[in-house]
C-alpha cells in the first residue's frame, strides 16, 4: 500500500514502550480509541506456527459510539477449543537493544499485514515511511505487542518466515552459538517457546557482556591513548629539558660576562668618583677665585660709575657751553641775514624795481624769434650729465629753479608707442604734478612750425612752447637758458648730447630724459 506522512495525532511516549515490553507482571490492553471498550487482561501464551493456543478473550459490555465500533480481537477456534492457559507471569525486563530490535522487526512486517489484521492504533503507523515507522510508532507498536497476543502471533508468523533457520532454532528453544544474541532474544520474545525467558536473560547477559567488553575496550583504548600522550609528553619534556640545559649554559655564560662587566664598571665607577672628588676640589678653588674676582669687579664697577658720573657732569657742562656758543652763532647768523635782507630791500628801493608779471622765458619766443643772438658765456658748467632722479630732486629743491624739458626727446623715449597728442598730454600732466609739488617754474618745448590746436589747457605752473618755422626745439631751449640771469638754477632735461653741451656752457644743469621719466613713474 502507499506510504503517507503521519498525522499530528499524539503517539505514546517511550514510557509506554517500556511499560508495554516487559514492564509488569501482566499485559493490559488499553481501551480501543475507536470503540471505547475497557481494557482486558490477556494471559501470556506461547506462539508457534503450527498450533496457537490463546485463552478466550473476555468481552466487555459495548460502550462505544460510532459506526466503526468493534467487539475486540478475533480468537482462533483452535485456541478456544484447547482452552489451555499458562500461569500469568510478569513480562521480563528487556535490554534496550532487544526492545529496539523487536520494534524494528514489527515495523518492518507491519505494512505486509492485511488491513483488517492491523490493530486500529497501528493503521496510521503502518502508513509512515520506513525510516520513521520504528522511530515514531515505537510506543504504539510496543503497546500492541504486549496487549494483543493475536497481533503478536501474526507478526511472529511473518518474522519467522523471514528469519529462516534461526527462527526454526528459536522455535525449538535453542540458540546457535554464532547467532546474534539480540536477534535471538527478539525472536524468542515474539515466538515465546519453552524457556524463552532464559533465552532473553542469556541474550541480556551477552549484551551486557558485550557492553562491558566495549567499556573495557574503551578504557583500554583510553589508557593506551593516555600512555601515548604520556610518552609524547615525556619526549616533549626531554626536548624542553635539553632546551633548558642549553638556555642554562647560555645564561651562565651571560652571567660570567655580566660579572666581568660589573667588575669593569665598578673599577670605572671608582675612578670616576676619584675624578669627581678632584673636580669638586678644583670647583671649590675656582669658586673662591671667582668670588674674589667678583669683589674686584664690583669695586672696579663702582669706580667706573664714579668716573661716568664725573664724565656726565663734564658733558653737561660742555653741552651748556656748546648751547651757549650755538646761541651766539645763531645770533650772529640772524644778524647777518637781517643785514643782507635790509640791504636787499634798500637796493630794491634805490633801483626802484617794481614786481614783474612775466619771467625771462616768457620773452624768449617773441624777442629772439627773428634775430637769434648769442649771449655771453656764463660761468663754467656746474651740472653733470646723469639719469639719477635723486639728482633732479636736489636741483629742483634749489630756490627759484627753472625746469626746461625737451618734450619729444622725453616722450619718444618713454611713451614711443603712443600718438604724439597722447605723448604731449601725458608729459604735460606729469610736469603739472612736479610744478605743484616743488613750486618751481616748468617749461616744456616741442618742435612745431606753428602752435598746435586742440591742446588741453596747461596745468598751473607749466609753460608749453612750440618752436617756430625754421627753428628747432633745441635752439629754443638754448635761447631760454641764455635768457635767464646768471646765477639762477636752470635744469634742462634732454638726452641729446649737443643740447646738453650747449646749455652746460651757459651755466645750466643738463640731465638725461631717464631721470625725468623715473621721477614721473615714482609720482
Amino acid at each position: 500500500m502507499p506510504l503517507t506522512a503521519p498525522s499530528d495525532d499524539p503517539l505514546p511516549d517511550q514510557g509506554a514502550v517500556d511499560a508495554g515490553l516487559g514492564a509488569g507482571p501482566e499485559a493490559t490492553v488499553p481501551p480501543d480509541a475507536t470503540t471505547g471498550r475497557e481494557a482486558t487482561t490477556v494471559p501470556e501464551t506461547v506462539s508457534v506456527p503450527e498450533a496457537t493456543t490463546v485463552p478466550e478473550a473476555s468481552t466487555a459490555p459495548e460502550a462505544a459510539t460510532g459506526p466503526e465500533a468493534t467487539t475486540g480481537p478475533e480468537v482462533p477456534p483452535a485456541a478456544a477449543a484447547t482452552g489451555g492457559t499458562e500461569a500469568l507471569e510478569p513480562e521480563p525486563v528487556l535490554p534496550e537493544p532487544v526492545r529496539q530490535r523487536i520494534v524494528a522487526l514489527t515495523a518492518a512486517v507491519l505494512p505486509g499485514l492485511p488491513g483488517d489484521e492491523v490493530p486500529v492504533p497501528l493503521r496510521r503507523v503502518a502508513k509512515f515511511a520506513p525510516n520513521r515507522r520504528a522511530r515514531l510508532g515505537a510506543p504504539a507498536i510496543a503497546t500492541q505487542l504486549t496487549a494483543d497476543p493475536l497481533f503478536r502471533q501474526r507478526v511472529t508468523a511473518r518474522v519467522l518466515a523471514d528469519a529462516g533457520d534461526l527462527g526454526t532454532a528459536v522455535v525449538e528453544g535453542t540458540a546457535p552459538a554464532a547467532a546474534d544474541p539480540v536477534e535471538v532474544a527478539a525472536l524468542a520474545y515474539l515466538v515465546r517457546p519453552t524457556g524463552w525467558r532464559s533465552l532473553i536473560e542469556a541474550s541480556g547477559a551477552a549484551v551486557r557482556a558485550e557492553a562491558d567488553s566495549a567499556v573495557v575496550a574503551e578504557l583500554v583504548r583510553e589508557a593506551e591513548q593516555r600512555a601515548t600522550r604520556a610518552e609524547h609528553d615525556r619526549a616533549v619534556a626531554r626536548v624542553e629539558a635539553e632546551k633548558l640545559r642549553d638556555e642554562l649554559a647560555r645564561v651562565r655564560d651571560e652571567l660570567g660576562q655580566l660579572r666581568e662587566e660589573h667588575r669593569v664598571l665598578a673599577r670605572t665607577l671608582r675612578e670616576t668618583q676619584a675624578r669627581e672628588r678632584r673636580a669638586n676640589e678644583l670647583l671649590a678653588t675656582e669658586r673662591g677665585r671667582a668670588t674674589r674676582a667678583a669683589a674686584d669687579l664690583d669695586a672696579e664697577l663702582r669706580r667706573a660709575r664714579a668716573r661716568l658720573a664725573e664724565a656726565e657732569a663734564a658733558a653737561g657742562v660742555a653741552r651748556a657751553s656748546a648751547k651757549e656758543a650755538r646761541s651766539v652763532d645763531d645770533a650772529r647768523l640772524w644778524l647777518l641775514l637781517e643785514t643782507i635782507g635790509q640791504a636787499a630791500v634798500g637796493l630794491r628801493r634805490e633801483l626802484a624795481l617794481d614786481p614783474v608779471d612775466r619771467l625771462p622765458a616768457d620773452f624768449v619766443a617773441d624777442t629772439f624769434a627773428d634775430q637769434p643772438t648769442t649771449a655771453p658765456a656764463g660761468p663754467a658748467a656746474r651740472a653733470r650729465d646723469t639719469d639719477d632722479p635723486a639728482r633732479l630732486d636736489q636741483l629742483l629743491a634749489l630756490p627759484r629753479a627753472h625746469l626746461v624739458v625737451d618734450g619729444y626727446n622725453v616722450t619718444k623715449r618713454g611713451f614711443g608707442d603712443m600718438s604724439l597728442e597722447q605723448q604731449r598730454k601725458r608729459l604735460i600732466t606729469g610736469l603739472g604734478g612736479i610744478a605743484a609739488q616743488t613750486g618751481d617754474e616748468v617749461t616744456v618745448v616741442f618742435d612745431g612750425a606753428e602752435r598746435m590746436h586742440g591742446l588741453p589747457p596747461a596745468p598751473r605752473g607749466v609753460r608749453v612752447l612750440f618752436s617756430r618755422k625754421g627753428e628747432t626745439a633745441d635752439e629754443l631751449i638754448r635761447r631760454l637758458v641764455r635768457a635767464e640771469p646768471p646765477g639762477r638754477p636752470v635744469v634742462v632735461i634732454s638726452s641729446d648730447r649737443e643740447v646738453a653741451d650747449g646749455v652746460r656752457r651757459h651755466g645750466a644743469y643738463p640731465l638725461g630724459a631717464d631721470s625725468l621719466l623715473r621721477r614721473l613713474a615714482r609720482s
